[in-house]
């Protein structure tokens, strides 16, 4: 492995790690603000987060393994149930959020104001795209499909923290108690299709570990 490459991934490892801790800092803080705020859409935003923390972790992990020469073949078993999980994971946070959201639409149940849910997540508003930057950043660079990849999930929790404000400023400004479960709601077809490709990536590395058995 030449130098440059071998320092590109050291770079890239270490933006992974503080990834996870930023993520981790995102989902205590919002399953707290969105627990006592009662707000389906911040507790839906912080579950989601907790599968980035896995990625985060997961595409950290490989990156380290490529620095020290781990066998490509155990990489990808271990990827391969990261994947699974990951993928289990999503289809849960999915029938969580459709239930308590449409639960709250049926009893008509108002979200509390939560300022520290405000805090977090415009403070994701920020740290979001500056990460999205590295990561495509060292995708290119190291011709990772998977930083990459990466990047464009970043990317949709960025547009979750989006909607999940909005919802958040309309109950609060016009009183529209229903836009915080509607604003859960909308993370729920981002959260399927990440699942459902994390199953189908999973299964493509079951298929190629066959053909090299």
């Amino acid at each position: 492995m030449d130098k440059t490459r071998k320092n590109n991934l050291k770079q890239a490892r270490t933006l992974q790690i503080w990834n996870v801790i930023y993520d981790v800092i995102e989902v205590v803080v919002s399953l707290i603000a969105g627990f006592t705020a009662n707000s389906s859409a911040l507790i839906g935003w912080g579950l989601d987060s907790t599968i980035e923390v896995v990625s985060a972790g997961t595409l950290g992990w490989r990156l380290h393994g490529e620095i020290k020469g781990i066998d490509e073949e155990k990489v990808k078993r271990r990827q391969k149930v990261t994947l699974n999980v990951i993928a289990i994971s999503f289809t849960l946070i999915c029938v969580f959020i459709s239930y308590d959201s449409i639960t709250k639409l049926i009893n008509q149940e108002t979200a509390n104001w939560s300022t520290m849910g405000l805090i977090i997540l415009l403070v994701s508003l920020v740290v979001n795209p500056i990460l999205i930057y590295f990561k495509r950043k060292y995708g290119k660079k190291l011709d990772s499909p998977a930083l990459l990849a990466d990047a464009k999930d970043t990317f949709i929790c960025l547009y979750q923290t989006v909607v999940v404000l909005i919802g958040l400023l309309l109950v609060n400004w016009l009183g529209w108690w229903w836009a915080d479960p509607v604003a859960a709601l909308l993370i729920v077809p981002y959260a399927a299709k990440e699942g459902w490709e994390a199953y189908n990536k999973a299964r493509n590395i079951n298929y190629n570990i066959a053909k090299n058995d």
